[in-house]
């Protein structure tokens, strides 16, 4: 991998004489505890429609955050102007904040230690910086993949994009902390359409290429056999159009990690969020049903269920350096041997509840955000020396293989859920026979994850996620990713999607 460096144009800003300002002056001013955050956010996206350039949209967004502890309450401001002068004045507009609202906060606010970093610096795991590259370049690797598509007997519509993210965060604190670091990610999307003239009923086949906290080099190939799945899209498009309609009921299933992942996200992820758990967020997607007095006890699930969280995952969508208090990434577990270990937290929560060191969790989305506690890369662990995708397969003797994420639904304690897919392939006496239709799967939580029966090797495992995981209000989303391996599930509900819905 090729030597990374933060860019110069983000190093070139006055980072440090404007934490130098904004800390003496809260400090001044009585703050027990004192944050400063500069952000630089570069964003693009591109999309095509039929091979032809459908839009573009740059965005750049760039400013600084102050955030305060004045006698155990939290104050919180951010401005624009990279100045010294501004920043002490947003210092002192985070401490008036803080001193309004003392009266109303019952709760004095205590931050878990940490270790002082002094002058540390982080860049993720990427070969090519997508910003680097031609916008023409960009668009002629998407038009070209689009049409290759389109001259496939079948395909009557082609939409490709891509997002991109260039990501710089300086922290620094009364503690001594002081962190700069350079985020990339990228998510691609590719989808076939397929439309019949006489009935006008139509599919899609989606690429399931993740979306990663790598470079441009994932688009070109590097993690990703995109020729070979392009080769694979047009057969599966038709086979999908042609398939039968499920018939409801009782299936074992096998879930691919490019569905599973989703799964883990809505159902563990946000479910371990300690804040969900102890119901300080509430109003943005509920609360969690893996209360706090579960903990270590709960049988989340089956005993060969090992779900860890993860800041450091390679190429991970949730992976840093530090996060935004300061606290150096880590992993931990949340699920071992089935049963709840741990939750997700920041230095806040962390010392709340008496759980030693946060696992470093904060993260706001742009500097005019107070940092919240965020999921990291939340993760399935495969079975060492554990099976192979085909031999999970072979020994289910009535199921359905399940690839791709679509549409999921899940109540606000994250509990009862109902997920659907991309593709399903029924299985018969250990063998695939093809495509299914209009078909979700539901549980319950404990009920699902209890039913796992095999855990795939770790050359099923897969690293899927989401660049728009939304919570907090105002609202805020971060990019996570999810690992996980190819797993069997005994006993699911299966519905049919179109008799549910009354047609």
């Amino acid at each position: 991998m090729p030597d990374r460096v933060i860019a110069e144009s983000f190093l070139s800003l006055p980072l440090r004489s404007l934490a130098d300002a904004a800390l003496a002056r809260a400090r001044e001013l009585g703050a027990s505890h004192a944050d400063l955050r500069v952000e630089r956010i570069r964003s693009q996206n591109l999309r095509l429609r039929d091979a032809s350039l459908e839009g573009r949209l740059d965005d750049e967004d760039t400013g600084f955050a102050v955030r305060v502890v004045h006698e155990g309450t939290w104050g919180f401001a951010a401005g624009v102007d990279l100045t010294p002068e501004a920043a002490a004045r947003v210092a002192e507009q985070a401490v008036a904040i803080a001193r309004a609202s003392r009266p109303v906060n019952r709760e004095p606010v205590e931050l878990a230690d940490e270790p002082v970093y002094g002058d540390v610096h982080w860049v993720s795991a990427y070969d090519v910086n997508p910003f680097d590259v031609p916008d023409g370049d960009k668009v002629a690797l998407l038009a070209d993949r689009s049409r290759r598509l389109l001259s496939a007997e079948g395909i009557d519509h082609v939409d490709a994009g891509v997002d991109q993210v260039l990501e710089n965060k300086f922290y620094a604190d009364l503690a001594g902390t002081v962190t700069t670091q350079q985020r990339v990610r990228i998510q691609p999307s590719l989808r076939a359409v397929r439309v019949d003239p006489e009935s006008g009923q139509f599919e899609t086949m989606d690429s399931l290429a993740p979306p990663v906290g790598r470079g441009w080099e994932f688009l070109t190939g590097s993690g990703w056999d995109w020729d070979a799945e392009i080769s694979e899209i047009p057969e599966l498009l038709a086979e999908k159009m042609k398939a039968r309609s499920v018939e409801a009921g009782t299936y074992d299933l096998v879930i691919d990690p490019s569905n599973l992942w989703l799964t883990i996200h809505e159902s563990i992820g946000h479910a371990t969020e300690l804040d969900r758990a102890l119901g300080y967020e509430a109003a943005y997607a509920g609360t969690s049903f893996a209360t706090f007095d579960k903990l270590g006890s709960l049988a989340y699930g089956s005993p060969n269920m090992h779900v860890t969280g993860d800041r450091t995952a390679e190429y991970g969508l949730s992976t840093v350096g530090w996060d935004d208090e300061g606290v150096a990434g880590q992993q931990w577990d949340l699920v071992r041997d089935g049963v709840l270990a741990g939750y997700q937290l920041d230095r806040r929560m962390a010392k709340l509840k008496g759980l030693g060191r946060s696992n470093g969790c904060a993260f706001a989305d742009s500097a005019s955000r107070v940092p919240v506690q965020r999921m990291a890369n939340v993760s399935l662990q495969p079975t060492p020396n554990g099976p192979s995708v085909s031999e999970l397969i072979a020994g289910v003797e009535r199921g359905i293989y399940v690839v791709g994420d679509k549409s999921w639904s899940i109540d606000m304690q994250r509990y009862n859920f109902q997920f659907t897919g991309q593709r399903f392939f029924e299985i018969r006496s250990g063998r695939l026979l093809g495509q299914l239709r209009d078909v979700a799967y539901q549980a319950t939580t404990t009920d699902f994850w209890g039913s796992m029966d095999a855990v795939g090797g770790p050359q099923t495992y897969v690293l899927g996620g989401a660049f728009n995981c939304g919570k907090a209000q105002p609202g805020q989303t971060a990019p996570v990713s999810h690992g996980c391996p190819a797993a069997v599930f005994r006993g699911i509900k299966i519905l049919n999607t179109v008799q549910e819905g009354g047609r």
